[in-house]
């Protein structure tokens, strides 16, 4: 062959390879496997931040503190005070106050709250639609999307007259389908004892997010549902009907309103609706119910549980249930979704001695393991085919976490009058306050940790750490002290995000506390501020609030 034709072959099987490998980058990357892909460089620095934050050097140091007579809030980075009207990052050092609105009436009382954030991929009508909002429902049933960050108002829905009351804000699907609930309807005394019946037990709204559109609003309606219903819930496209004797039944949410829906209706057009004439979410006529069920809807699956507790997960599908009897509490069985088997090894019992019940739910890491924490053990557990019958599905244990703690048992000694002596053995609880005990379990997801808080009672104080373990296997990767007194009669909620740890304590008299703790790896200065006692505490005015330095 002449070098030529040599050369002219090289180059055709170059540009041959060249195809290949772009065709299979140009997959890789539909896929996700880009290298330089957003997405990717945004993996590898979390992987770089949580090798960081479980470095031994890395502490975690109480930077600020602030009160409030009203709830905390926490959500992305973001502390709301005052009921949603004072926002303040927690991302700074110092308290940086985002917005603070003037103090609002009763009447404009916000019930509840979501954060919407930006989908991605999608061409949004408003540039406002980019940024994160808050959803808040108000007493008077509005509805607003709020500017997270300078909370102005972005947008006004009003959702019904005083027919009914809208409490609640939850995802049917998470940033894409929210459901606004109403409080049960009840009937006065007076008016039951009249005789005039209430057959609509509840009101659910329904709206798409970002661009904000409304899908439709249904009656849950006791002539077609039954007279013990008790609560309802949507959640990824099914609708949740509860009663009063632990029955949980299950229906198609998007085949109800695909069958009922009467007309499709767009917020802000007008509308001529059973004689009445307005505006689509205006006031004074706010949604029509649009979804009207005349007919009980198919069953998907119903279950009987101790006070209506059931959950969904797994692979192969499973659902956790409690025996609806009382003494069955602290019992969970895990049953099969397919044909209702109780799994081998299905049956879960502590056998907890505690004046808390332990608790049980699937991994929120989407492996379908199954997280079980009792006083002093968390179970991780894992579903798995059982050898020589691929039928069967066994509950297996991927690891436990065990509190760190001593077997103390008290001797009571008495002496009879013929002077023998008589030593009782009386057993501690499993969540006695002098033993280390587990109180709150969570999972971070961008960095892929399990946190725990443990709490023990040290003389009149109870002191509590973070741990954060590998999410696999369980070990012990940093322990974090948290300084403040923890009183376990107390309401407590931790949040670990990312490089801050939140800690938001209710004590009685509605006195709310929220104490702020963020990375540094200075420890040279930092080892110094271990303790509250060994501490200069500074006190600053911002936007008429108190903050405490640490």
């Amino acid at each position: 062959m002449c070098p030529q034709a040599a050369a002219g072959g090289g180059r055709r099987r170059a540009a041959s390879r060249g195809a290949h490998n772009v065709c299979r980058l140009l997959s890789r990357r539909a896929h996700g496997f880009y290298a330089r892909d957003a997405g990717v460089a945004h993996r590898i620095n979390l992987g770089l931040l949580r090798k960081i934050i479980c470095q031994e050097s890395t502490k975690f140091k109480n930077v600020w503190t602030t009160h409030s007579a009203s709830p905390i809030a926490y959500e992305r980075g973001r502390i709301y005070l005052d009921n949603y009207q004072c926002c303040i990052s927690s991302i700074a050092r110092e308290p940086r106050i985002l917005y603070q609105k003037p103090k609002c009436s009763k009447s404009e009382k916000i019930e509840d709250a979501l954060l919407l954030e930006c989908p991605l991929g999608e061409m949004l009508p408003s540039p406002s639609d980019y940024k994160p909002s808050l959803i808040v429902l108000t007493v008077q049933n509005w509805l607003l999307r709020l500017s997270a960050d300078s909370g102005e108002i972005l947008q006004k829905i009003y959702l019904a007259g005083s027919c009914c009351k809208f409490r609640y804000l939850s995802w049917d699907t998470p940033q894409e389908v929210m459901v606004v609930k109403s409080a049960q309807n009840k009937l006065p005394a007076a008016a039951r004892q009249a005789g005039i019946q209430q057959s609509v037990l509840f009101y659910l709204a329904v709206f798409q997010v970002l661009p904000l559109s409304f899908i439709g609003m249904l009656e849950i309606n006791k002539k077609i549902f039954g007279n013990s219903v008790t609560d309802v819930a949507v959640s990824n496209g099914i609708l949740i009907v509860m009663y009063s004797m632990g029955l949980v039944r299950l229906y198609n949410f998007q085949a109800i309103c695909e069958q009922f829906m009467e007309q499709p209706f767009d917020l802000g057009h007008e509308f001529n609706w059973n004689g009445q004439v307005g505006v689509v979410g205006k006031y004074p006529f706010g949604l029509p119910c649009n979804i009207k069920i005349t007919d009980t809807p198919p069953l998907l699956f119903e279950a009987s549980s101790l006070e209506n507790a059931f959950q969904i997960g797994g692979y192969p599908w499973h659902y956790i249930i409690t025996p609806n009897k009382k003494k069955h509490k602290g019992v969970f069985h895990i049953c099969s979704l397919k044909d209702n088997a109780l799994a081998k090894n299905g049956i879960q019992d502590m056998k907890c001695c505690s004046l808390e019940p332990d608790w049980i739910y699937f991994h929120p890491d989407m492996s379908g393991r199954i997280i079980h924490v009792g006083p002093n053990l968390i179970k991780v557990l894992k579903l798995k085919e059982v050898k020589n019958n691929t039928d069967q599905v066994e509950v297996a244990e991927d690891f436990t976490i065990v509190a760190n703690r001593e077997n103390c048992v008290d001797n009571a000694v008495t002496v009879t009058a013929s002077g023998r002596v008589v030593k009782k053995r009386f057993n501690l609880l499993d969540d006695d306050p002098e033993q280390e005990t587990f109180k709150i379990v969570d999972y971070e997801d961008e960095l892929d940790l399990l946190s725990t808080v443990a709490v023990t009672e040290v003389g009149a104080d109870g002191k509590a750490h973070l741990d954060f373990r590998c999410n696999d296997r369980g070990i012990l990767l940093k322990s974090i002290p948290l300084l403040e007194s923890w009183d376990v009669t107390y309401s407590h909620e931790v949040y670990f995000d990312k490089d801050l740890v939140l800690h938001i304590e209710q004590k009685p008299n509605r006195r709310f506390s929220c104490y702020v703790y963020q990375m540094v790896c200075d420890t040279a200065k930092d080892d110094e501020c271990t303790s509250h006692e060994n501490t200069e505490r500074v006190f600053c005015k911002k936007g008429g609030r108190t903050f405490e330095y640490i």
